[in-house]
């Protein structure tokens, strides 16, 4: 398997879990805040891939502790904590934004990321290929026909929501950028965790009151979004991206929305109309088309 469909399917897969974790983050607001709903999941993330790291160590120990430079280490470290500041941020923002305005125009507002990294790679000299702006247009368009059911007026948590798609586009611009150094992937995700955990816990002690009882009502949307969520899937967005340029990789991740739609059919019985399953349609040919290289076929044939 190459490196860049090894790190497709790694996108592909965060994708998938993130969309089936709307639900979850639903159901786990019906209990607690969401400092403390974020500030569980989070912490809980960081807690379930430290075993994984010590597995990892085992199975790939180094001959010498001397073989691994230091300044790999430390960029990770760095990374992890410029990561989890910014995850912190983009989570809270989302969340907020979410409670102002429909789950309809989050969620296409949220996939602006798709357009906003390659505007973003324009400012740092990271030219983007046409067929690839081509395909932002198309997934956005679909995402309109997904999302958008109602009249589009700009809200205070529209606003709060388009904010979160910058800052979003900011954290996979920052993990690409660490991923072209000597970094330990799993480890800058766990710390990661630990960092935007840290910071929700410190807010969730002075904005809101927290309840043992209610937290523990809601162990199983913050064990999916712990476990699942931030442990597994934002980790294979860290490795996956290693393989994958970032706007290539914001189309893969923006299936979220799609899987979200589609998880929402089949697990609660929403039905989908002609109009969003067109919507559905053009994000996959656009994702699709993304990942045909053209001018490589063109020398193979």
């Amino acid at each position: 398997m190459s490196p860049k469909l090894r790190g497709s399917i790694m996108l592909l897969i965060t994708a998938l879990i993130w969309g089936v974790a709307f639900v979850a983050q639903s159901d786990g607001m019906n209990y607690v805040g969401p400092f403390t709903y974020n500030a569980c999941r989070t912490l809980l993330g960081g807690l379930v891939l430290l075993p994984v790291i010590a597995l990892m160590r085992v199975i790939h120990r180094e001959p010498t502790e001397d073989s691994t430079p230091k300044a790999s280490v430390k960029t990770t470290v760095i990374g992890g904590i410029i990561c989890g500041v910014i995850f912190f941020a983009a989570g809270m923002l989302q969340q907020f934004g979410i409670a102002m305005t429909t789950a309809g125009k989050a969620g296409f507002i949220t996939a602006l990321y798709i357009v906003i990294v390659p505007v973003f790679g324009v400012f740092i000299f990271r030219m983007t290929r046409i067929k690839i702006w081509i395909c932002c247009i198309i997934a956005i368009v679909g995402f309109y026909l997904l999302c958008i059911k109602e009249g589009f007026t700009v809200s205070a948590g529209d606003l709060l929501v388009l904010a979160c798609a910058f800052v979003f586009a900011a954290h996979i611009m920052v993990v690409d950028r660490f991923n072209a150094r000597n970094i330990d992937g799993t480890l800058m995700s766990c710390i990661q965790f630990f960092t935007a955990g840290t910071i929700m816990l410190v807010c969730m002690f002075i904005f809101e009151k927290p309840d043992i009882n209610a937290i523990f009502a809601a162990w199983l949307p913050i064990l999916y979004g712990g476990v699942m969520s931030c442990g597994i899937a934002y980790t294979l967005q860290i490795l996956g991206q290693r393989y994958t340029e970032p706007t290539v990789a914001t189309l893969l991740m923006s299936l979220e929305s799609v899987f979200a739609a589609l998880s929402g059919w089949l697990l609660l019985g929403e039905n989908l109309s002609p109009r969003e399953l067109g919507g559905c349609v053009l994000v996959f040919i656009a994702v699709i088309l993304a990942q045909i290289d053209i001018k490589k076929r063109k020398k193979t044939e």
